[in-house]
């Protein structure tokens, strides 16, 4: 008993602090526990990180398919544009290569830190809500790797229609900086990815009470056309198929998430034996 209580004790400061009766802890246990959520997120990306370093070349590969994607297009178009891509300074294609493998690493180990969010979140559930809430949980994963694809799939559009503005027959050529583009593509597709995550939220802030199914109800149409603004603003490109490709999603998902919460707030009323509309707060 001796020795387990000090492996227990030894090792104690790995393991994240365990809540009370009801979820609660002290405000410190919740910095600790944040801590702990924390490294091990970043633990998971910087291993995933080192692993994706080794295929750095296939991956930057796929980095670049939606330029040269937009390049064949713009090229078809116009013969004479002159397009190049460029890569300055003497550590600059480490660094291009590094930066692809944090954001590959970011993307694979996305089943973890999605799972840490969450784990930093549930205490405050009852039993049955957690064993409910999980199933949405984990469809989180799947949906951002929907919502990044389909990112990844827009900018290629998007590149298309910025680079075509250039002048034809002026001998202009388009120098396209690694870095910034980089940065650009991984912007848009964590944007996209993040988005996507809509519908658990919701059923999590529906879960923890912060949140009715006649809330959302009442937001709906002004959801719906922030959803379309941010799909204006989000794509490079400001198509109406791009446009859409992000804004019609979320709506859906969206009417999808209130459905299940109003299907939530009547099961909760049924086992309590309360009047399920008592959930609801009515807006005006």
């Amino acid at each position: 008993m001796g020795e387990g209580t000090e492996h227990r004790r030894r090792f104690g400061r790995f393991r994240p602090p365990e809540a009370g009766e009801g979820g609660t802890m002290p405000l410190l246990d919740h910095f600790r526990e944040l801590r702990y959520r924390l490294i091990v997120s970043l633990l998971a990306i910087v291993v995933t990180t080192s692993v994706a370093f080794v295929f750095y070349r296939p991956l930057v590969q796929v980095v670049m398919w939606p330029y040269q994607l937009a390049s064949r297009a713009i090229v078809a178009k116009n013969p004479g544009a002159q397009l190049q891509v460029v890569n300055t300074g003497v550590v600059a294609p480490f660094l291009l290569n590094l930066r692809v493998s944090m954001v590959a690493g970011l993307i694979a180990a996305c089943p973890i830190w999605l799972y840490e969010i969450w784990a930093f979140i549930v205490p405050g559930l009852l039993a049955k809500e957690k064993k409910l809430a999980l199933r949405f949980v984990g469809a989180s994963v799947p949906l951002f790797l929907t919502g990044a694809a389909l990112g990844y799939w827009v900018l290629p559009k998007g590149i298309t229609m910025m680079l075509n503005f250039t002048p034809s027959g002026m001998g202009i050529t388009n120098l396209l900086d690694m870095n910034a583009f980089l940065a650009l593509e991984l912007r848009l597709v964590l944007l996209f990815g993040v988005c996507f995550l809509l519908p658990v939220f919701l059923v999590l802030l529906n879960l923890i009470h912060l949140v009715s199914s006649a809330q959302l109800a009442a937001a709906r149409k002004w959801a719906i056309f922030g959803f379309f603004v941010l799909g204006a603003f989000a794509n490079p490109s400001g198509d109406p198929v791009s446009m859409m490709a992000l804004a019609l999603p979320m709506a859906v998902m969206y009417v999808i998430s209130e459905l299940i919460c109003r299907a939530n707030e009547k099961r909760r009323g049924s086992d309590l034996g309360i009047d399920p509309e008592e959930f609801n707060i009515k807006v005006d």
